[in-house]
């Protein structure tokens, strides 16, 4: 009998201790995976021929085709122990928009319910230059895309939220991490007449006169790392203003490098791989062009410049993603609400002078139109010659600028009241979502490395936290052109003449970054601050649409007009050119207008395609209504030598029903050595 009850004892103690055990390890797998993570990255690109790009303002920079596709790059992060949850977008665009932000917001609620608001979803861009633009509300930032083009919208808005649902669909437990560096030979000073204006206690801060950190944020899934979100400020110019090939700049090369070439990703396979994001931080001043000349520096080859100044900010991320890491600890949380940043009170503690200052509705100056000189000039001409049609797009600008106004942003030369007539916006999100100690404080505009440096100040001494730990993330939710010091903004350069808000804009984002830093800090609530409003002229657009697509009676759509040669060697370029139809008629989104194919044992298999580096995609019109499309692939060294041919894509529309028909061209083989 004492034997059976001993037995049964240490059968309980037993199995208390196992118990225990597997609580312990899964406490410890708890603490060592604090977090859900997930991934996710989706197409953004918009139409490539006939849509005006965004970034340079030039009425003649039109889409001719692709050089490498737009993505949007998707992170979710939800607290473990609490439940909290962001979702963090990092998008090959120029700018953010509130119509994108819109856009994505109705397109999650409509799956996800209230999971992702505002308040949680983090939406920003590279600031490519390179792309199709059209896609904002506001006036101002359509004129020279001839109005609002909603099929790029829609491009935007579909693959921001396929890259989020894709997030969303990807977190498992995981674990995440911070790494710091820097890279000192990847931007230059735009602006340094106006940096030297600065107070010497900020100029110390950056004695190279550029901001060299770099933040990288790891993510893992178990013992797996999944991605990576790297921030480094540069201007993500290194495509100059005569580019007309879709691209996302060397920012996206960076990511293309890590992901494709490092990584071995294939974003037509479907498979979930390795995402890197890129992001900019206050890079306003910050210039790839290291001669301080459109496309100049290293080379004068401003195409060769883009994948140096890309490589350079992947090179450098990974290094400090296989270096030394601090783990990630802590809640996520996050803070937003509207500002009108046309009429903010500003306290005396944030102005130059201690006394209480105020900002001004939006007004673009003088030398906003000069543009910058070292990245590309911006819109000539602006009130002289323009002729019908672009006239009719400038009628709502042509208003004097009150006297008032013009007192309130001196010393600006006032030229265009764009926030009065909401072609710019007066109201604008300011958000900052905290990931464990990282905190990102999210500015919807071009923010120079001082006037970052000063919010980012301000919102450290609110948080209690380190200065490192504070990053501004620009080009965030929404876009109002650039923020400049008081110092800054007082010598007009471009940066200044493009700062909206008047000479307070600084001040007015230290004070109200704070008000949301302290609210985040307390755990209290803040009111959601005023609602905007939805711009006139948003439906405004003069560009045309696809009409139909020709071809001459002996021809049919996708035959190959010029073959490529019979063999090659690495180093070479293939030409094919083939009869097409226009490209709007589908952008094959997360799909392709051509592949380069490899027969690999009596089958053509998937070699390239239009998202990768070594290929071109340009279509031309050669007629009314005929067109061409030329795709050419510069062979990588380390290609695998053997039979190759080119395969197009394309879509026609027919004149009489307007029904659009998908059709395939495909080149002969040729021998690679």
């Amino acid at each position: 009998m004492r034997t059976t009850r001993r037995s049964a004892l240490a059968t309980v103690l037993a199995t208390l201790a196992g118990l225990l055990v597997v609580t312990g390890q899964q406490s410890a797998r708890a603490d060592a995976e604090p977090y859900l993570v997930g991934r996710g990255i989706s197409d953004v690109t918009g139409p490539a021929a006939e849509n005006g790009m965004m970034g340079y303002s030039d009425f003649d920079q039109k889409t001719t085709g692709i050089h490498q596709r737009q993505r949007s790059r998707a992170y979710v992060v939800v607290d473990r122990a609490t439940g909290g949850r962001v979702a963090y977008v990092n998008a090959d665009l120029a700018m953010v928009f509130r119509a994108v932000q819109e856009g994505v917001l109705a397109k999650l609620q409509q799956r996800y319910g209230s999971l992702y608001t505002r308040e949680n979803l983090l939406l920003s861009a590279t600031h490519t230059h390179a792309g199709p633009g059209g896609y904002s509300h506001n006036l101002a930032y359509n004129l020279s895309v001839l109005g609002m083009q909603q099929q790029t919208l829609d491009a935007v808005t579909d693959g921001i939220v396929e890259s989020v649902v894709a997030a969303h669909e990807d977190v498992k437990p995981g674990s995440l991490s911070l790494g710091r560096g820097e890279l000192t030979d990847a931007s230059v000073n735009r602006s340094r007449v106006a940096f030297d204006a600065n107070p010497a206690s900020d100029k110390a801060f950056f004695p190279d006169a550029i901001d060299p950190s770099m933040t990288v944020l790891k993510f893992r899934q178990g013992g797996t790392d999944v991605g990576a979100v790297s921030w480094f400020a540069t201007h993500n110019t290194s495509m100059v203003g005569e580019n007309t090939l879709i691209s996302p700049d060397n920012k996206g090369y960076a990511s293309y490098q890590w992901e494709h070439d490092d990584a071995g990703v294939r974003y037509l396979d479907g498979r979930p791989g390795f995402v890197a994001a890129f992001p900019n931080t206050n890079a306003g001043d910050m210039s790839p062009n290291l001669d301080l000349r459109p496309g100049s520096g290293p080379t004068e080859d401003y195409v060769e410049n883009t994948r140096i100044i890309g490589e350079r900010q992947n090179r450098k991320a990974q290094q400090i993603f296989a270096g030394p890491q601090t783990a990630v600890t802590g809640g996520v949380g996050h803070r937003m609400r509207f500002v009108d940043m046309g009429s903010v009170a500003v306290d005396g503690r944030y102005t130059t002078d201690g006394t209480p200052g105020t900002t001004c509705s939006g007004v673009v100056g003088a030398s906003t139109l000069a543009g910058s000189v070292e990245d590309g000039p911006a819109i000539p001409g602006f009130t002289e010659g323009m002729q019908s049609p672009i006239k009719s797009l400038l009628e709502p600008l042509d208003i004097p600028v009150p006297q008032w106004l013009k007192d309130c942003q001196y010393p600006k030369a006032s030229l265009v009241p764009t926030g009065l007539v909401q072609a710019t916006p007066n109201v604008v999100p300011l958000q900052i979502v905290r990931i464990g100690q990282l905190h990102l404080v999210a500015v919807p505009g071009e923010v120079t490395i001082t006037a970052g440096l000063r919010i980012r100040r301000s919102v450290a001494a609110e948080l209690g936290v380190p200065l490192q730990d504070v990053l501004i993330q620009g080009y965030a939710n929404d876009y109002s052109q650039y923020v400049t010091t008081p110092e800054e903004y007082d010598l007009q350069q471009y940066e200044g003449g493009s700062t909206l808000f008047g000479r307070n804009t600084t001040p007015a984002y230290q004070q109200e970054f704070g008000k949301l830093a302290a609210s985040l800090r307390a755990g209290t609530p803040l009111t959601p601050g005023p609602t905007p409003t939805r711009p006139p002229f948003t439906e405004l657009n003069l560009q045309t649409g696809v009409v139909f697509d020709d071809k001459a009676p002996s021809r049919t759509f996708g035959q190959v007009l010029t073959q490529p040669a019979a063999s090659y060697t690495a180093g070479q370029t293939v030409t094919a050119v083939f009869v097409t139809g226009h490209p709007k008629n589908d952008l094959h989104r997360n799909g392709t207008f051509l592949e380069v194919q490899r027969l690999v044992d009596g089958r053509w298999t998937r070699h390239g395609d239009d998202g990768d580096w070594s290929t071109r995609y340009r279509w031309r019109r050669s007629g009314v209504a005929d067109s061409e499309a030329t795709i050419t692939w510069t062979i990588p060294a380390g290609t695998p030598a053997g039979t190759y041919r080119i395969v197009h894509f394309g879509d026609w529309k027919s004149g009489w029903t307007g029904r659009i028909t998908g059709f395939t061209g495909a080149t002969g083989g040729f021998a690679v050595a």
